[in-house]
């Protein structure tokens, strides 16, 4: 068994546990990273999600190293692909023209700006990235990690991490249990939040849906996938709310929640489907095709692509048979979410009705160069939600939301570690909840939010941090969870410099101030100025 001594040990490699390691280290502090999947960036790279962001994302409203990631993907695109003088000049160059985000494109992309982000760590010798690693053991003493036992996907060897610091970073929450740190997972009950929009009675089980992605392209030819064995099971679903079957253009509206037909123009001719990214009031999400674009031919030179390249991440792919957390059947839920999501393929390419009158586009081409695997889907399965710690603080409905506060001014926290801004959108449910969608404040991410109540030196570094299920469906962005990873890793350096834990910093309004003052010193936004949310 190999053993590890480090000072800040980061589990997960998404976004949030990049952002946690690139803090630590530029502070000098030694890291050990660890990550299941092959690639680095969790929802933007492994499970191939182009970023959901806000409407002020180019101005402000993110970290500095989160801009220097933006940037970095278009800096990759301009130097290394054939754009159009237009696209080239474009200082906000969306690759894909998508309307999701203004910065669609392609995960390899993000992940090869992330190597380079951590390569000089490398290098140096602070940084030890283990690549396949799950962690499987933890030893507690006395409410402190001692240590985690990370195990090798492929070979079953484990090692033994030692840190001062350990930040779950992992994307749904798996050091709490083995750390014995108090979680909660599903719907906390409107007895305990009163949370307007909470259920009555709390279903831990309940949660929103998972999604296993893919990305494809529409090219001459018969690419017609082999028919699944279990396709008449996915045909026949049809959830009592949804008003058509899961394969089919039809989903409910997440504003309204009425069934609502999406169109899906393949390769539409240049400038006629799309225009602004969606972004307040419009869903964006009536063309299926541009709306998670993630390479559109008319940003590059005529001939560099035969197709668009779109990444699937649509309603029709929510997998709503059970959740994946605390629960024995975990393995065959993941099978199933990918099985739902191959069957959707196989009824685009056979079935679905096209604008001409005719069924299926069997020129639909799954891609999975695109995303570093041999079948076209994911490495990983879109997570929405994930196990949180029982905080010092726990963000609730009443603090962020629109309708109750009164306003849409900023949601601010006197001990803000950061800012973000989302709807708060949740997917239907495994319990059979529609979406609940409502509209939010540009908010502050609390440094209580990220201080368990009890381990003293473990830290929250994704979407497992003090929120409820509720207000999670704004905290589990991109950029919200690279700034809640970012300034983890600033706390857990900050604590080590001083001989402190999270707890007694938050304690001390001084302390908070001369925290606050390093985040800012290292480019973190911890308060917006004056702006409505929406």
């Amino acid at each position: 068994m190999r053993h590890l001594k480090t000072d800040i040990g980061v589990v997960g490699g998404g976004l949030g546990g990049v952002a946690a390691a690139l803090a630590a280290l530029r502070r000098g502090r030694r890291v050990v990273l660890s990550e299941e999947y092959p690639w680095l960036g969790g929802q933007l790279t492994s499970q191939a999600v182009p970023p959901d962001e806000h409407v002020w994302v180019e101005q402000f409203g993110i970290t500095a190293t989160y801009r220097r990631l933006r940037d970095g993907i278009r800096a990759y695109y301009r130097d290394a692909y054939p754009l159009t003088d237009a696209a080239r000049r474009d200082p906000q160059l969306n690759p894909g023209r998508g309307r999701v985000s203004r910065l669609c494109h392609e995960p390899r992309v993000a992940l090869a700006v992330i190597t380079k982000m951590l390569a000089p760590h490398l290098s140096s010798g602070r940084l030890t990235v283990l690549q396949p690693h799950v962690p499987v053991a933890a030893e507690t003493t006395d409410g402190l990690v001692r240590s985690v036992t990370l195990r090798h996907q492929e070979t079953g060897a484990d090692t033994v991490v030692e840190a001062a610091f350990v930040l779950d970073a992992t994307e749904t929450g798996d050091l709490l249990p083995l750390t014995g740190t108090a979680y909660v997972t599903g719907a906390e009950g409107r007895g305990e939040t009163g949370e307007p929009s909470a259920p009555e009675t709390a279903d831990p089980a309940n949660m929103q849906s998972i999604a296993w992605c893919f990305v494809f392209d529409h090219v001459d030819g018969d690419h017609t996938i082999e028919r699944p064995a279990d396709y008449d099971h996915w045909r026949s679903l049809a959830p009592e709310f949804w008003g058509d079957a899961m394969l089919s253009f039809t989903a409910p509206s997440p504003r309204t929640l009425e069934p609502e037909t999406r169109t899906f123009n393949v390769n539409p001719p240049y400038d006629t489907v799309g225009g602004k990214e969606a972004h307040g009031d419009d869903p964006g999400d009536l063309d299926l095709w541009v709306f998670r674009r993630i390479a559109a031919r008319e940003t590059f030179l005529p001939g560099s692509l035969d197709s668009d390249i779109v990444l699937a991440n649509w309603p029709q792919l929510d997998y709503l048979g059970g959740n994946v957390i605390d629960t024995p059947d975990r393995d065959e839920h993941l099978r199933a979410a990918k099985a739902q999501s191959r069957s959707f393929v196989y009824w685009l390419q056979t079935e679905a009705p096209r604008p001409d009158g005719g069924t299926g586009w069997p020129g639909l081409r799954l891609r999975g160069d695109v995303v570093g695997t041999d079948d076209g889907f994911a490495q990983a399965p879109y997570i929405r939600e994930s196990r949180r710690i029982r905080a010092m603080r726990t963000v609730v409905e009443q603090d962020v939301a629109v309708a109750v506060r009164g306003h849409g001014r900023p949601a601010t926290f006197e001990d803000s570690v950061g800012v973000g801004m989302y709807r708060i959108d949740l997917h239907p449910s495994t319990g059979g909840d529609n979406y609940i969608d409502v509209e939010c404040a540009p908010f502050e991410i609390p440094l209580g939010a990220l201080v368990p109540v009890e381990t003293r030196n473990l830290l929250p570094a994704a979407k497992n941090i003090g929120t409820t299920h509720i207000t999670n469906g704004a905290y589990r962005l991109h950029p919200v969870e690279w700034n809640v990873g970012e300034s983890a890793g600033e706390l857990a350096a900050f604590c080590l410099d001083r001989s402190l834990h999270p707890g007694d910093v938050l304690a001390k309004p001084e302390l908070v101030r001369r925290f606050q003052a390093a985040l800012t010193e290292a480019g973190v936004e911890i308060h917006w100025p004056e702006i409505i949310g929406y």
